[in-house]
């Protein structure tokens, strides 16, 4: 019984992660780890700088950002338009970004 518990707790525990690994693998293929990173900043601010500066409640104000652009918030380089990426996509994304981009 014990055996039973606890491979249920290690393969919920894997199913958990798979989201995170499909979310970074969306945000390359949407072409966004080009200018961003996870935890370091390139181009634009690191995915997890970005979660601790805003709240989840700021989701659609991010999502609609991250589709038109944006620039100023964090510094002179403008984040261009991400038109071309389906706007589900787009929500996708900035939950995982919200929820610390691991």
């Amino acid at each position: 019984m014990k055996s039973i518990v606890i491979t249920s707790l290690v393969a919920a525990g894997l199913l958990a992660s798979a989201p995170a690994f499909a979310n970074k693998d969306l945000a390359t293929k949407s072409g966004c780890m080009a200018c961003h990173q996870v935890d370091k900043k390139v181009v634009g601010p690191a995915y997890q700088d970005v979660a601790k500066k805003y709240k989840p409640a700021d989701e659609a104000k991010l999502v609609e950002k991250v589709i038109k652009g944006g620039s100023g918030v964090w510094g002179a380089i403008p984040m261009p338009p991400n038109a071309a990426v389906k706007p589900d996509d787009v929500k996708t994304l900035v939950k995982w970004i919200l929820a610390g981009a691991k």
